[in-house]
């Protein structure tokens, strides 16, 4: 019923071509600088003319990297039928096998692997990972006796294999790391791309219900339905907010920053007076002043600015004190264009001011709502007209100004 499984033996020219069942392990010991290092040290201390690290299983040897001097002719990828092989042994016994003349050995003498590869002196020390897991053998081999079983000789070869083994464990840690941050940059990109279809797809129905909340206004209605209908336009109104900030941070992510498109004498007044008027139909209970002085054209992206200047304004009334009037004003002049809303309330700490412009931060008023993406958003579109987004808390006033150059 049961078969012995058989191994299909593998060679160099597998690991050259990436088909290698060990490439990983191969590919992670045959470009170590260390590794390398201790091969040649292991050489020149020993006086032996062939160094090696191999991968050991229950089954299998492989050569991961050697040093050859003496034409053995085994090279990285190449495979030895383990039972032909010492390490098996080490494997076994997690105990290093060294001989430093077989002729004279008395464990070794006559033994017919030692025969069948010509082999004379010989050492093959394990190497553990750091969880105390076999990996393989450091191996040295030469076909003229030396003196290699001396204590001193001992130490630094079980030192060096220690060294791979760490070596190994720092190496594959790293690539856990690698392939974890690449998962999550993957994952990262599709969920941008989930908000983006997601944001697009939901900008026709809350238009659609944008319009009919209009239509109905201009319906004969009861008292009670007009103050439906009001609530029914806030909430649009801010849910229509929440869908261009969700768009327009996926696209930043996705593309790299958020794109504007200026134009030398965009119509910047209009713009905000649209989203101010916007916001003030669906939240009457808010004083809004405004108060626009635009020196000659203006060169920016108006739409984007005009979003921006939403965003602060739905800040300052989610945040400002109760029955206080927000304050938009407009500037420009010398080369510089100066949006700034302004509020009245409880200052904001200077903890906070430090990270607020990050995304997803929201406020920690009972009442705060959205995404946390208002201030980031702002501070985006200021940051793609190279400029600024500040803010000032004085005398119980907070202010968030947008500083943009408009040459």
């Amino acid at each position: 019923m049961g078969q012995d499984r058989k191994v299909a033996i593998q060679d160099h020219a597998a690991y050259l071509a990436g088909e290698h069942d060990f490439q990983a392990d191969i590919e992670r010991l045959a470009g170590s600088t260390l590794v390398g290092t201790i091969l040649e040290t292991v050489m020149l201390a020993t006086r032996m003319r062939f160094a090696g690290v191999a991968r050991v299983t229950a089954d299998r040897w492989i050569a991961c990297r050697t040093v050859d001097e003496i034409d053995f002719n085994i090279r990285e990828g190449d495979e030895i039928e383990i039972g032909s092989t010492f390490c098996q042994t080490v494997r076994e016994t997690s105990e290093m096998i060294i001989f430093g003349d077989v002729g004279s050995d008395r464990l070794y003498r006559n033994h017919p692997i030692a025969t069948a590869f010509g082999i004379v002196s010989y050492t093959s020390v394990p190497i553990f990972r750091g969880d105390g897991s076999f990996f393989g053998t450091l191996c040295a081999i030469d076909p003229e006796a030396k003196d290699i079983a001396n204590p001193r000789t001992v130490a630094m070869l079980q030192m060096f294999a220690e060294l791979i083994g760490r070596s190994l464990e720092t190496e594959e840690r790293l690539e856990a790391q690698e392939r974890l941050v690449e998962q999550e940059r993957k994952l990262s990109r599709i969920q941008e791309e989930f908000t983006a279809i997601l944001g697009h797809d939901l900008r026709n129905p809350v238009a659609a219900l944008k319009a009919g909340v209009r239509r109905l206004e201009n319906e004969p209605v009861t008292d009670r339905g007009r103050q439906l209908l009001s609530l029914m336009r806030a909430s649009l109104q801010r849910m229509h907010e929440l869908v261009e900030n969700m768009m327009l941070h996926a696209k930043s992510r996705l593309g790299g920053g958020i794109s504007i498109l200026a134009q030398p004498d965009a119509p910047l007044a209009e713009a905000i007076t649209h989203v101010v008027d916007e916001i003030r139909i669906s939240a009457p209970e808010h004083r809004i002043k405004l108060d626009l002085d635009f020196a000659g054209p203006t060169n920016c992206d108006a739409a984007r600015l005009a979003q921006a200047v939403s965003n602060l304004v739905s800040n300052a009334i989610t945040h400002g004190a109760p029955g206080t009037p927000v304050t938009v004003r407009g500037r420009s002049g010398d080369g510089e264009l100066t949006l700034a809303v302004a509020n009245q309330g409880e200052a904001i700490p200077e903890e906070t001011r430090q990270a607020m412009f990050q995304p997803f931060l929201r406020g920690k008023t009972s009442d705060a709502a959205g995404l946390g993406l208002g201030l980031h958003i702002a501070a985006s579109i200021a940051l793609a007209h190279g400029g600024i987004l500040s803010v000032n808390c004085e005398d119980g006033t907070t202010t968030f100004s947008l500083s943009v150059p408009t040459r």
